[in-house]
């Protein structure tokens, strides 16, 4: 490949995960490669492998197969069933990518935190607890396996804001998964649990800008366990702090004012107004006041959200 690139070629590389990770181009590689990351598809890309023009009610009902089912092109462009597939590339992964590449003697740890984890996406976690509920021996194991399933674009992990290095590496972390229709085909859940399914896919989106350099995504909780699920840092600045809530209209009084709540004190904390809740279907811009600090909150609905231009 060297003696070709040198002769004036442009190589594109693919290989198995099982022999080829990203680590492994940076180390063979070095200063000789691009790296081309390909999510799944997005919200705009799924509607258009409809191959058809939507209506507005159409194209908010397509957002409930989205969130569902994910973005994986070959289980929806060649109509094949999206749970066998997901849970066989899934499966595929754990066992033929990750455990293959890395030799890991006993499998079962990993898979146990593989699943642990894909059944509690968009919650926090700490690798001591990690440690004690799956089969994995010690929390250097658990920080190792889940490197490995990060690197096999499985999960991605989110830290916690602190304006101190430091604290940001100690806290617990948030789980997020590359696509809803692995949480579909392979979580153990015993409800819908829509809001953190919309979490998972905003989690996703802001993945993508991330890993495109334009900004640095963390979540905020103050002391009190207030919390708000996305700060958007651009450069030097926080850009935006972002509340995800699936239904506004059927979340209670307290819990509502409780969401406003928590993006007023980081919105204070942090020296930022751009203020947004993504939820169902409500679209709106409030004024809210809170101990005598008053802000602008804007409300979108989530598909609405994803068919915008994020930078």
């Amino acid at each position: 490949m060297n003696r070709l690139h040198r002769q004036g070629y442009n190589l594109i590389i693919t290989g198995s995960n099982s022999n080829l990770l990203s680590s492994d181009l940076a180390t063979h590689l070095t200063g000789r490669h691009i790296p081309v990351i390909i999510f799944p598809f997005s919200f705009p890309e799924f509607l258009k492998a409809e191959e058809k023009e939507l209506t507005g009610a159409e194209t908010q009902s397509k957002l409930y197969d989205y969130i569902t089912y994910g973005g994986y092109p070959e289980p929806l462009l060649k109509k094949i069933d999206h749970k066998d597939y997901l849970t066989t590339l899934f499966d595929s992964i754990i066992f033929k990518d990750i455990v293959k590449k890395f030799n890991i003697r006993f499998a079962q740890g990993i898979e146990d935190l593989a699943i642990y984890l894909i059944s509690n996406v968009a919650k926090e976690f700490s690798y001591n607890t990690l440690s004690k509920v799956t089969k994995c021996k010690s929390v250097h194991t658990v920080e190792k396996y889940l490197n490995y399933l990060e690197e096999a674009f499985i999960f991605f992990k989110l830290n916690r804001f602190s304006f101190k290095v430091k604290e940001q590496i100690s806290s617990n972390k948030k789980i997020y998964c590359i696509d809803n229709g692995f949480i579909h085909s392979k979580a153990f859940r015993f409800s819908s649990d829509t809001g953190r399914l919309y979490e998972n896919i905003v989690a996703v989106a802001l993945k993508k800008i991330e890993m495109g350099g334009e900004a640095k995504i963390y979540y905020w909780k103050n002391k009190e366990k207030e919390e708000v699920d996305f700060i958007i840092k651009k450069g030097l600045k926080i850009d935006r702090l972002i509340q995800v809530c699936y239904d506004i209209s059927d979340v209670p009084v307290p819990a509502k004012e409780r969401e406003k709540r928590s993006l007023i004190k980081a919105s204070k904390e942090l020296k930022c107004n751009n203020l947004l809740i993504i939820n169902n279907d409500y679209e709106a811009e409030e004024k809210f006041e809170w101990y005598g600090i008053k802000r602008k909150i804007k409300y979108i609905p989530l598909w609405k959200w994803l068919l915008e231009k994020h930078d």
